[in-house]
């Protein structure tokens, strides 16, 4: 039995617009799977660029926040730029910084520690800038749920200006100005900015006010990071931004990047290797230590003191890696030991802050459940979310806020904190809360499928086509086909525990070579032919590039 629920995408009608002879088919279904449905729409979307992105006065609040910025700058004011500590908002702070440094202005960096301060503004960070003759703070990536501590910044005589991209709740802060695409006032054309590109777009915004070319593809570098790191749409504004700054990457990285990417032996930067490889890196600065040496990393122009950070990074990041399989142990323990419940939820002493969102991740990915993963100690508890779409997260902790200190997030991924003595009602809520929205749903992952293929014509020029709506991500994923009845004619597992598996597989006169991650386990299931849902991707081993089938799941053919 396949893991996944199969849908395959209808086949675009002989009538449609994009079926014309100019266009490949497979192009042409490819775009018409993903709501495109113009042939000059299709057009910008390949090309990726800056007539994807729109004016920064668009955005809410920057009428607002561009005349205070600017007044701040002439008068030499102290401006802080408060962040967060994941690669979103390092990149976010670190574009806020550079570009007010590029009008003449200086603003100090503020990034919590995660275990000390967590997640957004707090009154201790606040506290510590008063000290430091602030007046005016400018956040990125977060504060759009900080209206406490935006009240307290005010009484000590600090103005706010809030640029953030996470989903707002019913009462906003009282900034001097919020700058947020998804407010509900909002008119921008594109709603899925990461928090570097709401901060990409202010300072786009100041310099056109002062008369500065305002380049679309100015930061996109580290707007691309974030972007990708953070798992926003690859598609609208952010395609453009993605592509302009892998580019920029590719062609002239920052000595931060070409250090990061050394340690690792990447030799050129796309999605991928910026999803598995830099932002794991780059995050695990603030998940096992602090954000400020990741920043530090990404605006350096010292190639000594990149290359050390470098290291440091990537030695961080293997102490993540071996922390994260021993929790996920433990919480794969404990959710069998309570039995499978519509939210899983796991966590003690020794769970790890920096960790605790990677593990519950991990939970869904295996359970398909929403899962939530907490550092439970004596006073307070601290909790990351990971959900799946049939289960909106941050709505639900919303119906709980009576319960929480604080909380904020997506629908998907979100945060909390809570006095320990009330772990057990929001445990109970939150089932209830589940139990109720999933009830009689088929709680396994859907796995579109673009389209059905004859292994037999498949081939480069399929590749190269696919390639044209590249970069892939999240909003434009990676086409998955779908071929029956192909003929297993080897597999062995592979792996350090034998986890993977690997295949040559038979259709017609076609042999192809495929892996099977994450699949070892199923080794059992691999008798007679196969139905498979794959991606189709280049291997690249010991120099030399071949194309093979990435298996997303199979079944027995009937």
């Amino acid at each position: 039995m396949s893991r996944c629920r199969w849908k395959i995408r209808p086949p675009i009608p002989d009538t449609h617009a994009l079926s014309r002879p100019d266009i490949h088919p497979l192009v042409a279904q490819l775009a018409y799977n993903r709501g495109i449905n113009d042939p000059v729409e299709l057009e910008a979307f390949l090309t990726g660029d800056k007539r994807l992105s729109y004016d920064p006065f668009q955005l809410p609040g920057m009428d607002a926040a561009v005349p205070r910025i600017y007044r701040a700058l002439l008068g030499g004011e102290g401006i802080a730029v408060y962040g967060d500590y994941d690669v979103d908002g390092v990149t976010a702070t670190a574009t806020m910084v550079e570009g007010i440094a590029a009008l003449g202005g200086h603003a100090i960096p503020y990034i919590p520690h995660r275990l000390t301060e967590g997640y957004g503004m707090s009154l201790a960070g606040l506290e510590k800038l008063h000290k430091l003759g602030i007046s005016l703070i400018i956040t990125v990536d977060c504060g759009i749920t900080s209206v406490n501590e935006v009240k307290a910044a005010k009484r000590m005589g600090m103005d706010v200006i809030v640029t953030d991209h996470h989903t707002p709740l019913d009462e906003l802060p009282r900034a001097l100005a919020v700058v947020n695409p998804k407010l509900a006032v909002s008119e921008y054309p594109y709603r899925d900015l990461a928090g570097v590109g709401v901060a990409m777009k202010v300072v786009q915004a100041l310099m056109a006010s002062m008369g500065r070319d305002a380049d679309p593809e100015l930061f996109s570098d580290l707007a691309a990071l974030g972007t990708i790191a953070d798992i926003s749409p690859l598609n609208g504004e952010n395609r453009f931004l993605v592509k302009a700054g892998l580019r920029l990457i590719n062609e002239k990285p920052r000595p931060g990047i070409t250090q990061i990417a050394a340690v690792n032996t990447i030799t050129r930067l796309d999605v991928e290797a910026v999803s598995w490889i830099i932002a794991p890196c780059i995050n695990a600065a603030g998940r096992m230590d602090h954000a400020m040496g990741a920043y530090t990393l990404l605006t350096t122009k010292s190639i000594m003191e990149a290359a050390q950070l470098a290291l440091w990074l990537r030695e961080k990041n293997q102490e993540r890696q071996r922390l994260t399989v021993e929790t996920m142990e433990r919480a794969r323990q404990q959710v069998s030991d309570r039995g499978i419940t519509p939210v899983l939820m796991a966590g003690d002493k020794d769970t790890h802050s920096g960790i605790s969102g990677l593990v519950a991740g991990r939970l869904v990915e295996e359970f398909y459940r929403p899962a939530i993963v907490m550092r439970i100690a004596d006073d307070v508890c601290t909790g990351s979310c990971r959900s799946i779409p049939e289960f909106n997260i941050i709505q639900s902790l919303d119906q709980c806020r009576s319960l929480l200190t604080r909380y904020g997030g997506h629908s998907q991924a979100a945060g909390f904190a809570l006095p320990t003595a009330n772990l057990p009602k929001l445990q109970m809520k939150l089932t209830e809360i589940a139990a109720k929205l999933l009830q009689g749903k088929d709680l396994r992952a859907q796995l579109d499928i673009d389209g059905e293929v004859v292994l037999d014509g498949l081939g480069g020029a399929t590749y190269q086509a696919v390639q044209q709506m590249s970069p892939f991500g999240e909003g434009n994923p990676a086409p998955n086909f779908m071929s029956l009845g192909v003929q297993v004619l080897d597999f062995n597992r592979m792996g350090k525990n034998g986890e993977h598996m690997r295949m040559k597989l038979r259709q017609g006169t076609m042999v192809w070579n495929a892996v099977a991650f994450r699949m070892g386990d199923r080794a059992g299931e691999v008798t007679g032919p196969l139905d498979i849902v794959f991606n189709l991707e280049i291997d690249r081993w010991n120099g030399a590039e071949s194309l093979r089938l990435t298996l997303l799941d199979f079944q027995r053919h009937p």
